[in-house]
């Protein structure tokens, strides 16, 4: 059996490195791609080191430019090499847009698609990830779930349940598989901040960073929030640029309490999640991270779509306003506890490799009239999945007979 594996951002690589090993001990031909959508050297090379991946077996270089520049850009990339390495299926992590892309030609090319981190929703469609989620999910035949309430999102968008695995999350297979090791980075000491306790700060969003005014509102905050406590900024490319641009990168530099960085290694990064006294971030993942590691994280945006962090962990959605941040940051409980949400046990990849290698893909009938079916049933995987399919056509069984009831009625 062999899988094509697409990687193109710093999450995606942070995803892929345990699902790949878990494929490779089941015996599967694992082809790595990487799309290049994240061009900065220190934003992916890096993370094979850390990460334990090998070099990829193929590189699309298509970074930079617009979604729609990008997007296309990675379709008319990949579609040759889809069809040359001819997988079983390609497996798709996240929300950005290389994972729109890769999955649109093997949707339209009868491959079927499994997305990693599926049925994550912020009800927020004015940020280009939302739009990825929802088209990517409505595309793939697995939907490997990280979550309880990823489950229920697929389902209230009418997705079956034949197709919805809720296997955990992989982000904290990495971050388990990485703790010991990061514990060995001298992040600290080279950033001067030898004791920890600082406030680690990261934005990258286009809503953040895109918009003059809110990205100035951000960064006076910071500087706000470094006269009180010294603040770790390492600075994403992209928001680089932009500090750059409008001159609000001299004040940073200037003011005493502020650490900039560039961007850093996973190891040294979750090193400085790991001793920190808060983290604010705009990041879907450091969000997970910290509720696992058990810091205080304040998330700078107006909605999330990984609820749990908030429900079960130790997230709070804070929006962008200085006052309402400042706020928030001096209300922070320090003695918060470290919390995992069912199924974030480190597992999660090998449950993955359980549904890839045993259970059809439940649309490659429709595409190409003949699924291929694996040769066994893993029913420790199988039978919660197929029992919330039970459960979802007997709601909708229930839900018919409601609404001919109410049409009797007005009749």
């Amino acid at each position: 059996m062999r899988i094509l594996v697409v990687a193109a951002a710093r999450p995606n690589f942070m995803k892929v490195a345990p699902v790949m090993r878990a494929l490779e001990r089941r015996g599967v031909e694992v082809v790595l791609v990487h799309t290049g959508q994240h061009h900065d050297e220190r934003m992916s090379d890096a993370f094979f080191d850390d990460l334990d991946i090998r070099p990829p077996d193929h590189r699309l270089h298509c970074g930079g430019g617009s979604h729609a520049v990008q997007t296309a850009a990675v379709m008319t990339a990949f579609e040759p090499l889809l069809e040359e390495i001819d997988p079983y299926c390609v497996v798709v992590c996240g929300d950005v847009n290389s994972t729109l892309a890769c999955t649109l030609v093997a949707a339209k090319a009868g491959v079927p698609v499994a997305h990693v981190e599926s049925g994550l929703r912020s009800r927020d469609r004015s940020m280009p990830e939302e739009i990825n989620r929802i088209a990517v999910d409505h595309l793939s035949d697995w939907l490997l779930t990280p979550s309880e309430d990823a489950d229920d999102n697929l389902c209230n968008e009418g997705l079956d349940g034949s197709r919805i695995w809720r296997v955990g999350n992989v982000m904290v297979d990495t971050l388990l598989h990485s703790l010991d090791r990061s514990a060995d980075s001298d992040v600290l000491e080279r950033l001067g901040v030898p004791h920890g306790g600082h406030v680690l700060w990261t934005m990258h969003r286009p809503s953040n960073v895109d918009d003059h005014e809110v990205l100035a509102g951000l960064v006076r905050t910071a500087l706000t929030i470094s006269l009180e406590r010294t603040v770790v900024f390492p600075v994403h490319p992209r928001t680089g640029m932009h500090l750059e641009a409008t001159g609000l990168m001299r004040e940073l530099e200037a003011a005493p309490g502020i650490v900039l960085a560039p961007a850093l290694g996973y190891l040294d990064f979750l090193r400085l999640q790991a001793t920190a006294s808060v983290v604010l971030t705009d990041s879907g993942g450091v969000q997970e991270e910290t509720t696992v590691l058990g810091v205080p994280c304040l998330t700078l945006r107006h909605s999330t779509e990984r609820p749990v962090t908030v429900t079960h962990g130790t997230n709070t959605v804070v929006g962008t306003d200085p006052d309402v941040i400042l706020a928030a940051f001096r209300a922070v409980d320090p003695t918060v506890e470290a919390r995992r949400p069912e199924g974030w046990d480190g597992m999660a990849a090998e449950r993955i490799a359980a549904v890839l290698t045993t259970i059809a893909p439940p649309l490659a009938i429709e595409r190409t009239g003949a699924a291929p079916v694996p040769v066994q049933l893993d029913r420790r995987v199988a039978e919660p999945a197929l029992l919330r399919q039970h459960r979802r056509r007997a709601q909708v069984q229930v839900e018919a007979a409601e609404q001919g009831s109410a049409l009797d009625a007005a009749v």
